[in-house]
């Protein structure tokens, strides 16, 4: 006898756990703290019905993809053409989508150690390790290298990533230190204070680990990389004070070809590792860890990041080629170029919006100096509203509020991109400036 079809329905089982963590939520609903997912805007939507010609697509002046590479249609066709030489070579078999496997079991691949060669020298390294993506390479790195005793001093502005990486590591709270930051006199302070309370720092028997970005992504500026790296050396002279860069901000729009801030500035050999993103400027998806070659042998036995995930596949690593590839034959020269003059132009409009229209600080305010890349804080305490009628208009920025930054330094934060023109740097200030326009008005009612 057949059996009976059988339907699937979904229910909600509402427990305890679930009133608890939804009265969570509600309490960051009314701090008008809750996140939410959204999707960009479709340029072309789809309808039976007739419609008018569709608007031309939103500008996008949120993405972390300053060099506009991950729509770059040179990079596009090396990258399918890649997928197609791999192919062919294994014999009309294809390729496999994904790693099936950790790196230290059946993941691992002679492409991925090539490419890690191959980046580590044009970056200056000794060695390189490649994670799936640059929050797994601090957390990785932080979490193993750091021993019992050792600490951890780190500039107050870094990553999440970075205090994941800490928690897991054997370094004790009260060795996990922040200075203010971009401060130099304030690490100074800290590792001073390190030193005078524990001989291991002065003999060189406890090791200090100091944490900065390239470019914090919040504010768009640049550590202060050489008066560290000196600070660091003055400080601790038996050489046991290693200095970790994130760049994840800075690669591909510092140093020569984009090879970085640390080798923009030649100190390569005084920075200890550097943490390499290619989810921003790179315009595609994994990390690094540039190191010695002991240290990444060390990240293979230890980092848990690497050892207990699935390696990348490889169209990931394929992007990962080309993408340099593009990058070592110097064809993002022009594209950086562009950038640089978008940020400014944009700087120069939003500074002039609040110069001629005077609105109060906490409407709107603009850093004086010219940024030194392409991130714009445009600082208000009404981020959302202010972010929501630049969409409308069709420019996609997005608000930042607390905790991702300080309470009262609440922004619109602007990033630029290679691929964004004169006309839309200008309509997005245009859109500024009519908020503005919009909330004096309202004000005087």
């Amino acid at each position: 006898m057949a059996s009976k079809p059988t339907t699937t329905s979904t229910t909600t089982c509402t427990s305890g756990l679930d009133a608890a963590l939804a009265a969570i939520l509600s309490r960051r609903q009314a701090r008008n703290l809750l996140r939410q997912l959204t999707l960009p805007p479709s340029p072309n939507p789809s309808s039976s019905r007739r419609v008018p010609p569709p608007l031309p697509p939103p500008a996008d002046f949120s993405s972390n993809d300053y060099l506009s590479l991950s729509h770059n249609r040179t990079i596009q066709t090396s990258f399918l053409a890649r997928l197609q030489q791999e192919a062919s070579e294994r014999d009309g078999r294809g390729f496999a989508l994904g790693a099936r496997g950790s790196r230290l079991l059946d993941g691992n691949s002679a492409l991925a150690t090539t490419l890690e060669a191959r980046i580590a020298a044009f970056h200056g390294a000794a060695a390189g390790l490649l994670f799936n993506s640059a929050f797994d390479a601090n957390v990785g790195l932080l979490g193993c290298v750091p021993q019992p005793g050792d600490a951890v001093v780190y500039d107050e502005l870094v990553h999440a990533s970075a205090h994941d990486g800490m928690r897991l590591s054997r370094v004790v709270p009260e060795r996990r230190r922040a200075f203010a930051h971009n401060n130099v006199a304030s690490l100074r302070a800290v590792l001073e204070e390190l030193v005078a309370h524990d001989a291991g720092y002065v003999n060189g028997e406890r090791n200090a680990f100091v944490l900065v970005e390239g470019v914090y992504s919040m504010d768009g500026d640049v550590a202060p990389l050489r008066k560290v790296v000196e600070c660091v050396e003055k400080c601790l002279p038996r050489g046991n004070g290693y200095v970790i860069v994130d760049e994840a901000h800075s690669t591909g729009i510092f140093g020569e070809k984009g090879r970085g801030l640390v080798c923009e500035l030649g100190l390569e050999a005084r920075v200890w590792a550097r943490v390499l993103g290619f989810g921003k400027a790179m315009g595609c998806a994994g990390g690094i860890v540039l190191c010695s070659e002991t240290t990444r042998l060390y990240l293979i036995n230890y980092a848990r990041t690497l050892i207990y995930t699935t390696a990348m596949g490889f169209p990931s690593l394929a992007s990962i080629e080309v993408t340099y590839g593009f990058l070592m034959s110097g064809q993002a020269e022009p594209l950086l170029a562009c950038l640089k003059m978008l940020a400014r132009e944009s700087h120069c409009l939003l500074l002039d919006i609040c110069r001629r229209r005077r609105p109060p600080i906490a409407l709107l305010r603009v850093n004086a100096t010219e940024p030194p890349s392409p991130i714009i804080p445009v600082f208000t305490s009404l981020p959302r509203s202010l972010a929501e009628f630049c969409q409308k208009k069709g420019f996609i920025v997005r608000p930042i509020v607390a905790p991702t930054v300080p309470k009262g330094k609440e922004r619109i934060r602007v990033c630029l991109h290679a691929g964004n023109t004169l006309d839309e740097v200008e309509g997005l200030a245009r859109a500024v400036e009519a908020w503005v326009v919009m909330w004096g008005r309202a004000s005087k009612l």
